[in-house]
């Protein structure tokens, strides 16, 4: 398996992407590619465990993606992405910028045939089982049709990398009523029923995390603020509990007894697990995870990549898209 990383991408680069390719190898015996300037990383790595594709350039945080993405042609994600093209790699793993990853994978890769716009789409942990949200940041502004195609990718997705038959499709929305929400969720609404999808309508955030749906759809900007806010309320949770916890002898002494069930909640909660997400639509399997990434991070965002590798995901949108769009 073929893996590329950014080197270049975590805000602590490249420590915690250098870590996490040792790592790999330990874990699974593969050497990863990791593209950054050769001048730094080369006497930073075992030559026998891992690769180096000289990138001299770097996509910054700061940079505009845009205009990032074509006046830096030899960035360490350009130059990931290029091997992804033309078949030097299977799959492409980046902490870096995500507005630059996605300006430099339209700009290095294009969109699969008939997609009007990439998405992101983590999975989140339901009740009993897991739930991909799509879209979460690459597109504030959205038409209805580009939801439908939402709908489409994250089922596809869902069906693949959750293994889940005929997955149930609903919008994110502030009721579950038909009709409720704002323009775009009433006009996305009909597409949606008209499509072929197990579409079964509106969720509000508590049907979601009650687990009624495998994959909800929604804009990038509503996606984005839901995300941030269930990440800000789970950590503070988590803060409160351990305050709590520790305010008394009395309360210590249970919450010793209770010790391993919350590292398990805590790592169900942990952003960390996951480690990255898919832009589905582009033309290659394209991760990109937070720039405060650590090294289980990115240990855990090259899992996802191989396991979407393994088990098909790009051929699986390839033809599934051309048989719906």
């Amino acid at each position: 398996m073929r893996i590329v990383l950014d080197a270049m991408g975590s805000d602590d680069h490249p420590e915690p992407e250098l870590e996490a390719a040792a790592e790999a190898h330990r874990l699974w015996g593969e050497r990863i590619t990791l593209t950054g300037p050769a001048e730094v990383l080369a006497s930073r790595v075992d030559p026998s465990r891992v690769d180096i594709v000289d990138a001299p350039e770097i996509l910054e945080m700061d940079n505009k993606p845009a205009v990032a993405a074509k006046k830096k042609p030899n960035s360490s994600m350009a130059v990931g992405m290029r091997m992804l093209k033309h078949g030097e790699a299977d799959a492409f793993v980046t902490m870096g910028n995500t507005g630059g990853a996605m300006a430099t994978a339209l700009f290095q890769l294009g969109r699969i045939k008939g997609v009007r716009r990439p998405a992101l789409s983590p999975v989140f942990p339901v009740r009993d089982s897991s739930t991909v949200v799509i879209d979460i940041g690459a597109n504030t502004d959205c038409r209805p049709e580009y939801l439908l195609q939402f709908g489409i990718m994250g089922s596809i997705y869902a069906e693949i990398f959750l293994e889940r038959k005929n997955p149930r499709v609903a919008l994110l929305s502030t009721g579950e009523e038909e009709g409720k929400g704002n323009m775009l969720v009433g006009e996305a609404d009909p597409l949606l029923r008209a499509s072929e999808l197990n579409y079964i309508g509106n969720v509000e955030p508590r049907e979601l995390y009650d687990g009624e749906a495998d994959v909800v759809v929604t804009d990038g900007f509503s996606g984005n603020v839901f995300l941030k806010t269930s990440e800000a309320v789970a950590a503070r949770l988590v803060e409160l509990l351990r305050t709590e916890i520790e305010a008394s002898p009395i309360t210590a002494a249970g919450g010793y007894l209770v010790r391993p069930a919350f590292r398990r909640v805590g790592k169900l909660l942990d952003p960390t697990e996951y480690g990255a997400v898919p832009l589905l639509g582009v033309d290659g399997l394209v991760f990109i995870g937070h720039g405060h990434s650590n090294t289980h991070a990115v240990v855990s965002a090259l899992h996802a990549a191989r396991k979407a590798v393994s088990r098909g995901l790009m051929q699986a949108l390839r033809e599934g898209l051309k048989d719906s769009l």
